[in-house]
């Protein structure tokens, strides 16, 4: 049996719009979508819930093995669950948001998690969105993106999506915890190789709406052959 279709991964900085463009784009190929930051965020939410420190590798790592992920596809996107509990709208909060950032720079935990990812797309027909996609969870990818934005424009969007699920944030301290998710970002990266993947193509998405963002991600797929 053949693939169902191309690997697309999405890759860039908190903010940079890669969760609506990957889910459009799915949506328009009729691929497969996956939030793959998702599951760091239930991780953190988890660690939190749990009473535990997101910076012991150990625990996170036991946490990670245990829990039970389920992604449930809808019209807006996915629902989450966590060993059967719907966790969609808790982990996009600001302080789960920190957490899942503290978890993901553990090297044990992305092992697990990047092969639980892997396990997902090893059929292809997929658009996955999160850090390290085109590098440690599909280095083979047919198509690697890397979404750009300056980091007021980031603030803005994660304020957007905040509010937009009942969430109360300061547009100041959103921006202070862009720029320290970048900085841990950065140091995971000079531990774990390249990022972006070298044959990722960046895209800027400052000023563009999601329309915008979608059409190019979908005419880059067309030039690797996808039928739209």
């Amino acid at each position: 049996m053949g693939k169902r279709g191309i690997v697309i991964a999405i890759d860039g900085p908190a903010g940079s719009g890669k969760s609506t463009t990957a889910r459009c784009v799915a949506g328009r190929l009729g691929y497969l979508y996956l939030d793959t930051g998702a599951m760091y965020r239930a991780l953190g939410w988890s660690m939190i819930r749990r009473g535990l420190s997101p910076d012991d590798e150990s625990a996170a790592a036991a946490t990670a093995a245990a829990l039970a992920f389920d992604f449930c596809p809808e019209a807006s996107g996915q629902r989450v669950l966590i060993d059967g509990e719907d966790v969609t709208g808790e982990i996009r909060s600001a302080d789960v948001s920190d957490a899942a950032s503290r978890v993901a720079v553990h090297a044990a935990v992305r092992k697990i998690l990047v092969a639980r990812q892997q396990e997902l797309g090893f059929e292809g027909g997929i658009v996955l969105e999160g850090r390290d996609t085109g590098t440690a969870v599909f280095p083979e990818a047919e198509l690697k993106i890397f979404l750009v934005a300056d980091v007021v424009e980031r603030a803005r969007r994660r304020h957007r999506e905040l509010l937009d699920s009942g969430i109360a944030a300061e547009m100041d301290e959103l921006t202070g915890q862009i720029r320290e998710r970048d900085k841990r970002d950065t140091a995971t990266q000079r531990r774990s190789g390249s990022w972006p993947a070298s044959d990722a193509i960046t895209v800027d998405t400052t000023g563009l709406d999601v329309d915008a963002q979608v059409a190019r991600v979908v005419e880059l797929a067309r030039e690797c052959g996808v039928e739209t």
